[in-house]
C-alpha cells in the first residue's frame, strides 16, 4: 500500500503544479489586460492633449502611436496566453481525473481490506462460539 500512497502524493503534487500554472497564466493575462487598459487611458489623454484623434494624421502624437503599438502587442500576447490557459486547464482536468482514479482505487482496496479483516474477525468469533457451544456448556463471554 506504500506505493499507492506514494502514487496519490505524486498525483496531488501534479494537480497542484498544474493549478499553479493555470493561476500564473491567469495572472499574466490579467496583468496584460490591466496594462493595456492603462495604455488606452494614456492614448486618450495624449490624443485629447494634441487635439488629434486620427492615427493617420501627420501630426498624430508619437507617444500615442507607440502606446497603440504596445497595447496591440499586449492584447495579442494576452490572446496567445488564453490559448495556453485553455491547454493548461485541460491538463489540470486530466491530472485531477487521474488523481480521482487513484484515490478511488485506494478507497476500494481499503474497503476490501476492512471487509476481509471483519470477515476474519467474525470467523474467529464464530469459532470461539462454536467451541463453547460444543463443550456443552454455554459459558458467558
Amino acid at each position: 500500500m506504500k506505493s499507492r500512497e506514494t502514487l496519490i502524493r505524486l498525483k496531488k503534487f501534479q494537480v497542484d503544479e498544474k493549478r499553479r500554472k493555470v493561476a500564473q497564466i491567469e495572472g499574466m493575462i490579467a496583468e496584460f489586460e490591466r496594462i493595456a487598459s492603462d495604455l488606452d487611458r494614456e492614448i486618450k489623454t495624449e490624443q485629447d492633449r494634441a487635439g488629434i484623434h486620427d492615427p493617420a494624421h501627420f501630426a498624430y502624437p508619437t507617444y500615442a502611436k507607440a502606446a497603440i503599438t504596445r497595447r496591440e502587442n499586449l492584447m495579442r500576447s494576452a490572446g496567445e496566453l488564453k490559448t495556453q490557459l485553455d491547454d493548461a486547464q485541460a491538463m489540470l482536468g486530466e491530472a485531477f481525473e487521474e488523481l480521482k482514479k487513484v484515490e478511488m482505487l485506494d478507497e476500494r482496496d481499503q474497503a476490501r481490506e476492512r471487509a476481509e479483516a471483519n470477515a476474519h474477525e467474525q470467523a474467529e468469533l464464530d469459532a470461539i462460539g462454536a467451541m463453547r457451544f460444543h463443550d456443552g456448556v454455554a459459558r458467558p463471554a
